[in-house]
């Protein structure tokens, strides 16, 4: 036990020597390393991810004891566990990190992007209007709709499980392929820029376990593609009506026409982090479809 506090003695010296030594860069160093672990805390802690995460960290702090502990058996089984640690982290975080890494390519490029494909502010407010107009009629119809609004995060995996469609956005031309007979009816639209590009698209379903039950299968398709891209996923329930969005792994309900059509100005042509005028249903909050 001696040696223990020993080496701890001898660590806490060592550390407040570098400390003395340490230059402005290596400050710098540290604020972005703490900043990265932030965001990185922040990703997680809402996510399936943060319990594994959780694990993950309980075997450091155990490996960390037997370190110092001499326990030559327990750090030579957690040494052998970490060095496979890697692939099996990668394998056991692949959503969250493909999300992560989706985010982390897409904001720096935003910019860039939109110098070669920003469309004017009346094509995009007619874009807009078109998709209102649409959503609410359906909506008093109860007609359930799913559509995804590409943002910066390309979509070209989900298009091909569609059929192109490739015309401008209007309210007649979204009802259609909504419309109950309609063969496109089951799957989502994708609108990319002005364009609703493809119809009947396939999206991937949330795997949070913390989404309420009682949600259907369109809304379960909504979050998941929000999980996965930055994109702005509209829903309309078929049995209530109700009109939701999905971003950024969340969904939020119950917009009327101005809510809609505010939240998706300020999300297309003024983006903002956080989303207003509606009800969040994440986890168990609200028990409706």
């Amino acid at each position: 036990m001696s040696g223990f506090f020993d080496g701890v003695g001898n660590i806490l010296s060592d550390f407040g020597s570098q400390i003395r030594s340490m230059g402005i860069i290596d400050y710098i160093d540290i604020v972005i390393v703490a900043f990265l672990l932030y965001q990185l805390y922040k990703f997680i802690r809402d996510r399936r991810a943060g319990k594994l995460a959780a694990g993950v960290l309980f075997l450091a702090l155990i490996f960390i004891v037997s370190e110092f502990a001499q326990m030559h058996a327990l750090r030579f089984l957690l040494s052998n566990i970490f060095q496979v640690g890697i692939v099996s982290i990668i394998v056991l975080f692949q959503p969250e990190l493909r999300s992560a890494l989706e985010k982390v390519g897409g904001e720096p490029l935003k910019s860039l992007r939109n110098i070669g494909e920003q469309k004017s502010s009346a094509e995009i407010s007619a874009a807009i209007t078109g998709i209102c107009d649409a959503v609410c009629d359906m909506s008093k119809t109860k007609t359930g709709a799913l559509i995804v609004i590409e943002r910066t995060t390309k979509l070209g995996d989900i298009i091909k499980t569609g059929t192109v469609v490739n015309a401008n956005v209007s309210a007649l031309l979204i009802k259609n392929i909504f419309f109950k007979n309609s063969p496109l009816h089951d799957g989502a639209a994708i609108i990319t820029g002005t364009r609703l590009y493809a119809a009947g698209c396939y999206l991937p379903l949330t795997t949070s376990d913390e989404v309420d039950a009682s949600l259907g299968t369109r809304h379960r398709a909504a979050i998941g593609m929000s999980e996965n891209s930055d994109a702005v996923i509209i829903s309309v329930s078929e049995e209530t009506g109700t009109i939701s969005i999905a971003l950024n792994g969340e969904l939020m309900r119950n917009f009327d026409y101005r809510s809609l059509y505010n939240q998706l100005v300020s999300l297309l042509v003024v983006p903002k982090k956080s989303m207003q005028g509606a009800k969040t249903i994440m986890g168990i909050k609200k028990k409706n479809d």
